[in-house]
């Protein structure tokens, strides 16, 4: 077999293989059973007590939703603070100066709802300080916010009828101390001995191979780059992300890291089917968005590691594969992989420039976020999920002329309203937004315009660029196609609010859903109960999924990947 191949199968199988015991363990630390981590419990005491908290205190769903929001509310004040004043801050030995308003919104709203998009090079737009204690701090708190909300609503399935869904205090402490912690340190220390820098001196001064003096930024990389994956944010500590070779030197560290962003998505789905005692349920789901992503795997493969054929009409030899924007230490086929890995997530890291991929290649990763339910983010990739099976039930009740029933419950006009509120939203906030810029750039191209102007390849590919940022943002991925100049007004002002509705109204309508229908009257299964946890509801489920997701996307495909694809 192909060594290329090889290193990617073996990726894939680590990634399933580890999750489902990771699971298992997830599930037993929200249940609050007894766990090899029950060590954490003091510090988890002192915590709570510092700051007036019951973790005992169950709450409802809007008690648990207030709680989330004021939480958000609170560290996107702090984090335009800092980053507007961090050139008066400690930690700042390369003497970097503060972010703009504008510059600070985006930022600080892109961390703080788990999306990190970056309208800044990593090592030059911030401080040692504002990297730790804005962007470290946010990629723990966004992280276990979604793991938090999450584990409410598998609390109210769990359960036959009830008012409350947990406490969110709880939830978020447990996700951090338990799972996100002891996970972080392991691969910090397994980047370390692979050579991520891990210090707070300031830039190094080096001699190349030709002789020049350069300067090489450096700084407590390893600290940040773990949660960086493991908690599915993406945002690079250096400005070319994971395919610096500080930030990722070695295919080993490549691996470890592509395996961080996958393996908590991945587990929380084996977690749900742990913690409600409906382990056919998770395989179900787990099922279908594991054919996603292999499906996306394969393609995105395919592709790099054939080329170009442009190239090859000039009799070049492609042997590595589409080498542009690649690491050559990290090959074709890992780039590939990381690719879809990240877009099925809400990660947005890469290790390879996805503006240099094959059109196709652009096409899946764009549809991966545009789809938005494989796997997704820690926490909320499951409940964008259950948001279309609420959709799934309802037609397939229809079909039947029967009530739609989901785990017991009737699903009635209120939980399908909010449901199709949601899974609108998201192609609406991307289609919208792509038409406005793409007006604004043929029409008044000044009002976007950073110097140098802030779009280098129109045409299809412009179109391109234009549509994955912000489906990057609403899908809060943080990825992007690099040609585009995203730190103008526009741009920080766009990307930002639709960040902000991407992430919290879909949030706030799943645990409403989860809320309403714990509180109704449990019905016991007949003969004529509909099956959510059959390979049938699950084909459904993805009938549904990309009937109402993927096909939204296609009439713009066709005028920018697809086009680019059949330019070639």
């Amino acid at each position: 077999m192909n060594t290329e191949i090889l290193g990617v199968v073996l990726q894939i199988v680590l990634m399933v293989v580890l999750a489902y015991p990771l699971g298992k363990y997830i599930a037993k630390v929200y249940k609050g059973q007894k766990t090899w981590s029950d060590f954490m419990k003091p510090i988890e005491r002192l915590i709570f007590k510092v700051c007036g908290i019951n973790p005992a205190e169950e709450m409802n769903w809007k008690q648990f939703l207030k709680a989330l929001l004021i939480l958000n509310a609170f560290w996107f004040v702090w984090g335009m603070v800092l980053l507007v004043t961090q050139h008066w801050l400690p930690l700042n030995p390369d003497g970097n100066g503060p972010q703009t308003p504008d510059q600070a919104f985006n930022t600080c709203i892109s961390f703080m709802v788990n999306c990190n998009l970056q309208h800044y090079s990593g090592e030059s737009g911030l401080t040692y300080f504002t990297q730790l204690f804005v962007i470290m701090l946010f990629q723990f708190i966004t992280a276990a916010t979604g793991m938090a909300a999450m584990a409410g609503i598998m609390k109210s399935i769990s359960v036959k009828t009830t008012k409350t869904i947990g406490n969110f205090w709880n939830f978020l402490v447990l996700s951090s101390t338990r799972i996100l912690l002891p996970l972080s340190l392991i691969v910090g220390f397994i980047l370390i001995i692979e050579g991520t820098p891990m210090g707070f001196d300031g830039k190094m001064e080096v001699t190349t191979l030709e002789g020049q003096e350069q300067l090489v930024s450096q700084g407590p990389a390893a600290a940040i780059v773990p949660i960086k994956q493991l908690g599915t944010n993406g945002g690079g500590y250096f400005g070319v992300n994971s395919s610096h070779p500080l930030e990722n030197p070695t295919y080993l560290s490549n691996m470890v890291e592509c395996w961080s962003i996958l393996i908590i998505p991945m587990a929380m789905v084996f977690a749900l089917g742990f913690y409600s005692n409906r382990k056919k349920l998770a395989y179900s789901i787990f099922g279908v968005m594991l054919f996603a992503y292999l499906a996306g795997v394969g393609i995105n493969v395919y592709q790099e590691m054939n080329g170009n054929p442009r190239i090859d009409e000039l009799g070049i030899a492609q042997d590595g594969g589409a080498m542009e924007g690649k690491e050559v230490r990290l090959g074709a086929a890992a780039t590939a992989l990381w690719s879809i890995t990240t877009t099925v997530t809400s990660n947005g890291s890469v290790n390879g420039m996805h503006d240099s991929t094959m059109p196709l290649s652009g096409l899946m990763e764009m549809l991966n976020m545009q789809i938005n339910t494989w796997f997704g983010g820690v926490g909320v990739g499951w409940m964008n999920y259950y948001t279309f099976i609420i959709i799934a039930v309802f037609i397939s009740g229809l079909m039947v002329g029967r009530t739609p029933e989901f785990l017991g419950k009737k699903v009635e006009a209120r939980e399908m309203k909010i449901a199709t509120v949601v899974a609108l939203l998201h192609p609406f906030v991307i289609l919208v937004g792509t038409a406005l810029s793409t007006y604004l750039f043929a029409h008044h191209p000044d009002f976007v315009a950073s110097e140098g102007g802030w779009l280098n390849n129109p045409g299809f590919h412009g179109l391109s660029e234009q549509l994955y940022e912000f489906t990057s943002c609403a899908a809060n991925n943080g990825s992007g196609f690099e040609g585009l100049g995203d730190n103008t007004y526009f741009w920080n002002y766009a990307c930002g609010w639709v960040l902000i509705l991407s992430r919290f109204i879909p949030i706030i309508g799943q645990v409403a859903i989860a809320g309403l229908l714990a509180q109704k009257k449990f019905i016991p299964e007949s003969a004529g109960t509909l099956k959510t946890d059959t390979v049938t509801f699950a084909v459904m489920t993805f009938a549904v999924i990309f009937i109402v997701a993927a096909l939204s996307f296609f009439p713009v495909h066709a005028l920018s990947t697809i086009a680019e694809h059949f330019s070639l």
